[in-house]
C-alpha cells in the first residue's frame, strides 16, 4: 500500500459514489513526475543548469551540426512561449554557453549556437542525466520499461 492507496481509501470511506479509479494513476503519474523532477534538477544544477537552461543546451546539441537553431525553431521543439524562449537565451548567453546572431542567409532571422563552453557542458550533464533517468527507473525490469513506454505513448498521443 503506498499514499496513494491510503489517499483512495478516504475517498471510498467519505464518497463512495464516486468512481475514483482515475485518481490512482494520475497521483502516481503526478508524485512520479515531482520527484522525478526533484532528481533530474539536481543533476542539472550540479553543472550550473536549470531544467529550462539543461532543455535549451540539450536541443542544440541533439540537432546535429552546427548545433545552431534559430529561436523560432526552438520554441517548436520545446513547446514554449517566444517571451519563455527568449529570456532563457539570454540566461545561457550571458553563462557564455550560447551565441546569439543574424542568419548569414536571411538577416531578419536569428541564430542560436552552442558556444564550445555550452557543447562540452551539455555533452556532460546529458551524460550525467541519463545515469540520473535510469537510477530512477531500476526498479523495473526492462519489459515492464517497455509496456509503461508504450501506456504513455498511449496516453501522451491522446493528451496531444
Amino acid at each position: 500500500m503506498d499514499a496513494v492507496d491510503r489517499i483512495l481509501e478516504q475517498w471510498h470511506r467519505v464518497r463512495p459514489d464516486l468512481d475514483i479509479s482515475a485518481m490512482g494513476s494520475i497521483g502516481r503519474l503526478s508524485r512520479v513526475f515531482h520527484y522525478n523532477a526533484r532528481q533530474m534538477d539536481e543533476t542539472f544544477a550540479r553543472h550550473g543548469l536549470n531544467a529550462a537552461g539543461f532543455d535549451v543546451l540539450a536541443t542544440l546539441r541533439r540537432a546535429g551540426l552546427p548545433h545552431a537553431m534559430s529561436p523560432g525553431e526552438l520554441m517548436a521543439s520545446m513547446m514554449i512561449t517566444s517571451g519563455t524562449m527568449t529570456n532563457r537565451i539570454d540566461q545561457l548567453a550571458k553563462q557564455g554557453l550560447v551565441t546569439r546572431t543574424a542568419d548569414p542567409k536571411d538577416a531578419r532571422r536569428a541564430v542560436v549556437k552552442l558556444t564550445k563552453k555550452g557543447f562540452d557542458l551539455i555533452d556532460v550533464a546529458v551524460a550525467e542525466h541519463v545515469e540520473t533517468q535510469k537510477a530512477l527507473l531500476s526498479v523495473l525490469r526492462e519489459e515492464e520499461i517497455a509496456a509503461l513506454d508504450d501506456v504513455l505513448r498511449k496516453l501522451l498521443a491522446a493528451t496531444e
